[in-house]
């Protein structure tokens, strides 16, 4: 009895204490919100673009990380950058832009439209400057855009083409003994390919040179109309090696002139006409949007719904596409009558095939009601493709990832690895011959793997039908350029899966014009929508700890493969339309 009280006490306690620092929490949170005023921008502002920065899909508040980091402001949505660029083109305050190129965080679709915003900016006359000490290439496909372009004397710019690679866990499974039973339809469907080749497949090397060279392609066409020059000659510079110091880089022309980080304050000084050493007023995006009413505020509502991340059933989170969730926000959309028209931005690489058909059908059902755009970020391809190809209209970036229509499913058998590797055993009772089908801890009988094939043979042709309807394509037609085969935005265009190459901003203004909204009258409400301020810190707090735990324990490419594995294990059993779950581009 004793014991129990002291655990009971000691709970009580406990509680107390994390109730106490709770309300501290709260107060800090509070007491920092309201002590916050909105920032000033003044006069002789220059805005700063970091690339370092990954600018998100949607602009979610957390408040937590807020707090941690001693009140800075979350980073601007992708949109809210592009929209703020704009805005910047007209604001008076604002003389200029300053990026730091380095670095770029963001996907080759998203460098596209925030390239497109640097060049909108730099065509009101204002003077844009870029410079990073190492510059990447897609760091540098953004700030070629630049007025002026510098790199550090003892930094350089990469310049040595693009490459991309794959994992293969094939040699790991055999040794683990474990047996990746994979049906797939689709010679181009890759997902699986890492737990059943040791290497790419010839259909998987030729696929992925075409989208590679799409992309690469369009960065140097990029590059050379910004810097005047040929792309035969820029593409010569990366195969013969020609780029490997800064002073290659100036000599070849792909930069204007190397410079020190205070060389290029006192150009930019010289710019705003004030003295060398004096302070530059710098502003971030961040604390320019918090300044700035820069969001349309008509009165003719458009729902714009980010998609954002793998596609699964059930409600999902903040990074991912729940068909429960987006089933209620599209049926919310649906019947709101004061909505006119959806601008679906669609920015994933699929997930289960189920899932997929559930949002599907409510983009089916919102059509008959009002007009639907879809926007594709840097991926909308299988099940991302899948809840796109209905729309009215369908917009690509030139560098977005699309296509990959095909379907796969993955049943391990782990029968040899618990017997011979661990010592384990299973035995059980059915009450028919398929009862335990799918159980891991045995193979698949022949009638079990017809079935599976047969279920997937089955989730492609509906797949295909879907597409076919949608695109107002044969279903023959679709299938020859499906296979499970991967297209740049520029291609996918040509081949009729898209309708035009454009940005999120194109899709709007296109949402707009199919409901007979004015430009001056558009007024954007965003979904998900915006979480209580309870939920935002918690989910804040929860994920805060787990990124910072990971971080600061693990290195960052082996959180990767984790991240990677996690999804594998996602993947068994349930019929996926599918990206290759690891696809890096450098």
């Amino acid at each position: 009895m004793r014991g129990f009280l002291k655990i009971v006490l000691g709970t009580f306690l406990a509680l107390v204490l994390f109730t106490i620092i709770g309300v501290f929490v709260l107060i800090g949170i509070a007491t920092s919100a309201a002590s916050s005023e909105k920032p000033y921008i003044g006069s002789k502002a220059v805005l700063v673009l970091d690339l370092s920065v990954p600018f998100k899909e949607q602009f979610v508040e957390d408040p937590f990380a807020e707090l941690l980091n001693e009140g800075e402001e979350a980073s601007p949505s992708l949109f809210q950058v592009t929209q703020l660029l704009k805005h910047a083109q007209k604001d008076s305050a604002v003389k200029g832009l300053y990026i730091l190129c380095a670095n770029n965080a963001n996907g080759f679709a998203s460098s596209e439209e925030l390239r497109k915003a640097v060049v909108d900016f730099k065509n009101s006359g204002k003077f844009v400057i870029a410079h990073g000490e190492v510059i990447s290439q897609k760091g540098y496909y953004i700030g070629s855009a630049a007025d002026e372009l510098y790199c550090n004397p003892q930094g350089g710019v990469d310049w040595s083409g693009f490459s991309t690679n794959l994992f293969f866990l094939k040699g790991m499974l055999d040794k683990l003994e474990i047996q990746p039973q994979i049906f797939y339809a689709g010679k181009f469907k890759s997902a699986t390919e890492p737990l059943r080749e040791t290497k790419m497949t010839d259909a998987n090397k030729l696929q992925t040179g075409v989208w590679l060279g799409d992309l690469y392609t369009h960065f140097l066409y990029a590059a050379a109309m910004s810097r005047n020059k040929d792309t035969a000659q820029l593409r010569a510079l990366a195969v013969n090696g020609q780029i490997q110091t800064a002073y290659d880089a100036k000599k070849y022309g792909l930069v204007d002139d190397l410079k020190y980080d205070d060389q290029i304050k006192a150009s930019i000084s010289k710019k705003l006409k004030q003295e060398p050493k004096s302070k530059i007023n710098f502003v971030t995006l961040a604390d320019y949007a918090q300044a700035t009413d820069f969001e349309p505020s008509g009165s003719d509502k458009i729902a714009l719904v980010f998609a954002n991340g793998d596609i699964v059933s059930g409600d999902g989170d903040n990074e991912m596409i729940g068909s429960d969730s987006y089933k209620n926000i599209l049926r919310k959309i649906r019947l709101d009558k004061s909505i006119k028209a959806v601008v679906f931005r669609v920015n994933s690489g699929g997930g289960s095939a189920l899932a997929s058909e559930v949002i599907w059908r409510e983009i089916s059902l919102i059509r008959k009601d009002k007009p639907v755009v879809v926007s594709m970020g840097d991926v909308a391809a299988s099940g991302g493709y899948y809840i796109a190809c209905n729309a009215d209209s369908v917009f690509a970036n030139a560098n977005t990832i699309t296509g990959s229509i095909g379907v796969f499913s993955v049943v391990p058998n782990m029968q040899s690895f618990f017997k011979n590797k661990i010592g384990i055993t299973f035995d059980g009772v059915k009450t028919a011959p398929n009862a335990d089908m799918g159980d891991i801890s045995k193979p698949l009988s022949d009638n079990e793997k017809r079935y599976f094939q047969a279920s997937v043979d089955s989730i492609y042709a509906t797949f295909l039908t879907r597409v076919a309807n949608g695109r107002k394509m044969g279903v023959a037609n679709v299938d020859s350029i499906a296979q499970g085969r991967v297209w740049t935005g520029t291609t996918a265009k040509k081949i009729g899966l898209t309708d035009r190459i454009g940005s999120l901003q194109d899709a709007i203004d296109c949402a707009a014009r199919m409901a007979d909204i004015k430009k001056s009258e558009i007024k954007l409400k965003e979904y998900p929508e915006k979480k209580s301020f309870i939920d935002q810190l918690m989910g804040g707090y929860k994920k805060s700890v787990s990124s910072q735990l990971l971080s600061e324990q693990i290195d960052p490419s082996i959180v990767q493969v984790m991240k990677e594995l996690k999804q594998v294990k996602q993947l068994v059993g349930v019929p996926q339309a599918k990206l290759p779950f690891l696809m890096n581009i450098q």
